[in-house]
Order: C-alpha cells, then structure tokens, then sequence
C-alpha cells in the first residue's frame, strides 16, 4: 500500500532555538518538545521526571464526594457492594483495582462481569436480576453505564444504587444514579478527560484512600494495572495518563503484581516492557479470557495473591489466546475472499462484510487487520443472540462515532468513540445499514483520509543520533496516542554492505549517510524493496530510533517505516 509521507511543519525557529539553549538540547529534540506544547525550562522537567505529586486532586471530579459518601455508608452499614466492569482489559483491570482495594477493607464484596455473548457491551438488565436476587443494593460500575438511562432506572426500581465510573462521552441525558464520574461530562471541572475506565476506577480509590488517611502506597501498588489499561485502552499518554503509565510501567518493570508477572512470563518475556509490549503481548492474553471463555479468567489472575493460582489462570489464559488467533487468522482470510472476490466492495470508501458464523470475540481483531489492508471506515458483524453485533474500526482524521450516528435509526444500539465502536442491528437491517454506512462515508471522508499517512516529526542526519541525543529521545516515552514515537527523515542514506530478507517480508540492512556511522535497521513488511537496495544506489528513509536488546546486548536500531528512492 502506498502512504503519503507528511512532514511537520517546524515550530517558530527562534522558540526552538531559546528552548534548545535553555535547555541545552539539539534542536530537533527541543521543537519535539513545542510539538507537544512544553515550550519553557519548567515544562521540560515537569514532562521529563512524572511524579506522583503531580496527580490531579480527585475530589476535583463532579461527584465523587458523593461516590465515596455513598461507598462509606455501604460499609458502615455493611450493604453488600457489586463491583461491575465490562469484559475488556480496561473493565477488567478497573474492576481488579477497585475490588482488591476494598476487598482488603471490606469482606461484603464481590465483582461481575457480563458474558460478552449473552449480555453484551456493558451494563445488563441480566446484572441488575443478579444483584438483587443476590440482596446487593449498591454496584459500582465500571469502564461503562454513562449512556444506560434505561438500565439504572430499572435498577433503582429494584432498590439497588449505581455509582458509575466511565470514560466515554455521556449522551443527552445522564442515568439517575447516585453518583457519576466521568470528566467528559459537561458540568466536570476535572482538569485532565483522558483517563482509561481504570484511571477513573483508581481516582476513586485515591479518593477513598485520601478521605480515610490510607497510605498513598496502598493505591499505587496497583499501577501496573493501570498502565496496562491505558496502553491496551488506546487512550492519550499525555498529561496525568502519562504520570500513571510512566510509574505504572516502572512497576510492571520490577515489581509487579503476581498475576501480571506469571502473565509477563507466560508471554515470553519477563521485564523490559514498553506501551508497545503491553498492548501486543499482555492486552491480548487479558482480552483473550473473555473473547473465547470467561473474562472472569483475567480478573482471577489479576487479584489473586496465591502463586500457584497464578500460574493455572495465566496458562489458561493463553490457551485461550492461542485459540482466539486460530479465530482471528482463518475470520481474516474469509473477510478478505469476500471483499476480493466482488468489484463493488473493492471499490467502496467504506468495508462492510457479514457472516453470521464468525466468533463474536474475534471480530474487533478482524477489522483492524482489515482496516490495515484496504486503509478506510470497516466494520465486521455476526450473529449473535438473535441479533447481528458488529465491531467497527476507523482511519485517522474521520469520526466513525458520528458516522454510525448518521446510521442509527437502523440500529438497535451503538456506542464507542471516533476511532473504534461496537453496534448491534435486527438482522434484517444489514443490507440497508451497509448501504447507508458506505453512503453517509462517502459523503463526509476526505480524500487523503483513505490513504494511510506516515507523520513525519522532523528530518535528521544521521551523524546527529549520538548517545546524548538518545538518552534524551528515550525519556519521551512512554509512547502513546497525542505522544507517539517521533518519526524522522533522512536523505540521500545508502546501504552499507548488504541488505537481506528476515522472513518472508523483512528487510535487514546497514545504513549510512555522509559523515555518519552505519545503523542496523528494520523494515518490517517491505521485502519489495530489496532488489533496489544496493551499495550505490540513494534513497529517503522516514523511521523511529529504538534499542535493540539482543542476548543482553544493547544497540540503536533505526524502525524504517518507509523507504523512498530518488531515482
């Protein structure tokens, strides 16, 4: 697939220049820095050393005076308390932070999560028949409820209060619960709407924490929790989500938690983690639980303080996520036959496809991989419980929230946010919805939104990349959403030796610049490109700059994104 390479424009020269100076720092480091609106000596620190102190007062979120008021009252009362989280990691880390929080505290306590089959995406009637049958009469829910109107009325009928935790954008109206945390809601001041449902499950917990004089160290030993749902959640690594995830992954790095570390070590790989590590070797495995069995699997693994139980939930954890890639790999291959095989799917600015014997678990997966393929607005439905439940994925630049808006009197439900969104339809709809969806897409997506674009952050010669330099990229991450591993650019390079195929697709090779030493680099899935990568012959590589650790090893390896000849 071709990609537009698109440079960014260089902050004012003389604000680079003075922050450099300050600083002490290359120039390119320092309009890195205004890039992400650091522009003074002060700013600087503050980004290069998070510190816990820097949180965010949590009585500052609207409400949460009265989510702790109410949880105090449970207790002192002795109520039975439900902690509810959906089935993702994001629900299941909250739910694995809030409940071992107060399980400590508090024996009149038990967690649920809704069967992703049976109940589907967050809060369920089914739940709400559970907790009062069970004489429950407070939930605390969360990673979801923002948008069930319906469902807490239902449950304050039952006598059963709701304090809900989310993330997500609230709709026209807000649930009659007890109390709502969530600083997306207009009427919070809360400084920071970024957080992942567990960073809201956690602020609560800081909260409960800071009212009753609990030692702060009792709520941040659950921070390799909430780094692992800020990665695999997808959400801004920036501001207090960039606090949290630094401290977190130092925890994940030594010492976290049982289950987290039988988890690490089933998945291959015992300390070293980045965000990228977490979302593509424990995120799946979490997922996995309840994408093929029971997430209740991953919130066992995630609260347990017995080893050997650790150890049987993380095997069986990634028996599980064995499984689900069997899924995920043969559902790719029929998605992709079906658009292959027919002109006009090929052609849409939009992908659709159905087929009512997929797994519903695995759907989500299914529309990343063909997002990645065909670069447009994608959406996979199945069967499921009588209905038809799709999982929809985005490209950069275009709102699919409001794009399934335009859709949703051909829905039963939806809900997600701009770049990711589930949706549920009669299955007499699919047809129609299909052709909406291409039409409404169409109608609103730019032309350059569907070709899949590489955002260059500035361009280098290689000879600058010394280890100074280095040591200071390093200290961006952790690297996420509003805070990505910067991309370079670099002219005119050659190959130095030879280039070869790690692989099928991989290309492995040296390069140089005039003036520079050579750089081992990578480029993964560009094995087109071999037969023109010889000694004499110049070309443009855009790339990230990372440590390669190999048997104990330490070395620069330049990530070569793409690769541009200039003749």
């Amino acid at each position: 697939m071709n990609k537009r390479w698109a440079l960014r424009d260089i902050a004012d020269h003389e604000e680079v220049k003075s922050l450099a100076g300050a600083l002490n720092i290359d120039p390119v480091l320092s309009a890195l820095l205004i890039s992400r609106g650091i522009k003074t000596f002060e700013d600087a620190r503050l980004f290069f050393r998070p510190d816990l102190r820097l949180l965010h007062d949590p009585f500052l979120m609207e409400d949460m005076e009265k989510a702790v008021l109410r949880i105090e009252e449970a207790i002192s009362r002795g109520e039975k308390i439900l902690v509810f989280g959906d089935y993702d990691v994001d629900g299941t880390t909250a739910v694995s932070v809030v409940y071992s929080f107060f399980k400590k505290r508090y024996n009149n306590l038990e967690y649920y999560i809704p069967d992703r089959y049976l109940e589907g995406y967050g809060i369920s009637f089914k739940g709400i028949d559970y907790a009062a049958e069970n004489g429950f009469t407070l939930i605390v829910a969360l990673d979801c409820g923002i948008k069930s109107v319906d469902k807490i009325a239902y449950a304050n009928e039952r006598s059963i209060d709701f304090i809900i935790c989310d993330h997500h954008l609230p709709g026209d109206q807000l649930p009659e619960a007890v109390a709502i945390l969530d600083p997306k809601r207009p009427d919070c001041a809360y400084p920071y709407k970024e957080l992942s449902g567990c960073g809201i499950g956690f602020k609560l917990v800081q909260a409960y924490a800071e009212k009753n004089e609990i030692p702060l160290e009792e709520v941040t030993c659950y921070l390799d929790l909430v780094a692992i749902s800020i990665a695999c959640d997808i959400v801004h690594i920036t501001g207090e989500n960039r606090i949290l995830a630094h401290l977190g992954l130092q925890k994940i790095n030594t010492d976290p938690s049982i289950g987290v570390k039988t988890l690490m070590e089933v998945a291959g790989r015992g300390t070293y983690y980045t965000i990228s590590d977490v979302v593509f070797l424990l995120g799946p495995r979490i997922n996995a639980a309840g994408r093929i069995d029971d997430a209740k699997h991953a919130v066992e693994l995630l609260i347990t303080t017995d080893v050997e139980v650790a150890k049987e939930k993380s095997l069986l954890i990634n028996v599980k996520n064995t499984e689900r890639k069997g899924h995920d790999l043969s559902i790719t291959d029929e998605a992709l036959s079906i658009i292959d095989s027919n002109e006009e799917l090929i052609n849409r600015n939009s992908t659709v496809v159905f087929n009512e014997h997929w797994h519903k678990g695995v759907i989500g997966i299914v529309a990343s991989r063909l997002t990645e393929k065909y670069y447009r607005p994608t959406i996979v439905l199945t069967r499921s419980n009588g209905h038809v439940a799709g999982s929809a994925r985005s490209v950069i630049g275009f709102d699919l929230y409001e794009a399934l808006c335009g859709c949703s009197d051909l829905l039963i439900q939806f809900g997600g946010h701009k770049f990711a969104a589930g949706l549920t339809m009669h299955p007499e709809n699919v047809e129609a919805f299909a052709a909406r969806f291409e039409e409404v897409v169409s109608a609103t997506i730019k032309p350059e939104q569907l070709i899949q674009q590489i955002s260059i952050d500035a361009e280098l010669h290689l000879s600058q990349i010394e280890p100074k330099f280095f040591r200071l990229l390093n200290m961006f991450a952790p690297f996420g959403p509003e805070n990505m591993a910067p991309v370079f650019l670099s002219k005119n390079v050659y190959v130095s030796g030879v280039a070869g195929l790690v692989g099928e697709s991989h290309v492995k090779m040296t390069v140089i610049q005039k003036g520079s030493p050579g750089f081992e680099s990578i480029a993964f899935g560009q094995g087109e490109h071999l037969p023109k990568l010889k000694k004499d012959v110049p070309f443009d590589i855009c790339y990230t700059i990372e440590e390669n650790i190999w048997r104990e090893k330490r070395s620069i390896q330049l990530n070569i994104k793409g690769i541009r000849f200039t003749s």
